[in-house]
């Protein structure tokens, strides 16, 4: 199975790190691929550069695959629900890609052409942040299915 990360902005040392670490973990269950687009700064405005990132992230997809897009409006899982999808994705034997928009979220034209929308909740969380935790609960969700004690919860 392969996982695409495509998201926009370079981590910071601490944040990339801890992408790091959980990227070493996951490889024992899934191939992860990342791609890093450029911020738009210097497009005239919020929608011009959520617009801009957009054809840059999508430039980056692998063919054919399921597009996964974190938006607040999306389904909020549990990491047994998660779980859960990673299982129905790993079935339906197509790449993943998970598309994580800037600091001004993703155009509305690129969550429209999403297969499903996850949520991490209400909050607002800064990109590089919500990298960070998609990472971790894709590390566990893999726990999960295979069983393994990292998981806790109920």
């Amino acid at each position: 199975m392969l996982i695409a990360l495509l998201a926009v902005g370079r981590l910071r040392p601490y944040y990339r790190d801890a992408c790091n670490d959980y990227a070493l973990r996951l490889r024992r269950h899934v191939r992860l691929t990342e791609f890093e687009v450029r911020e738009a700064v210097r497009a005239p405005g919020a929608a011009a550069r959520r617009t801009d990132e957009a054809a840059r992230l999508s430039a980056k997809r692998p063919e054919g695959s399921t597009l996964i897009c974190l938006a607040r409006d999306g389904q909020p899982w549990s990491s047994t629900e998660l779980a859960r999808q990673v299982d129905r994705w790993r079935l339906a034997a197509r790449p993943i890609a998970l598309v994580i928009g800037g600091s001004h979220g993703i155009v509305p034209s690129l969550l429209r052409q999403a297969d499903r929308r996850w949520s991490l909740g209400p909050l607002t969380l800064p990109h590089e942040l919500a990298r960070v935790v998609v990472m971790e609960q894709l590390y566990r969700a893999f726990t999960i299915l295979h069983g393994e004690p990292y998981h806790k919860g109920g």
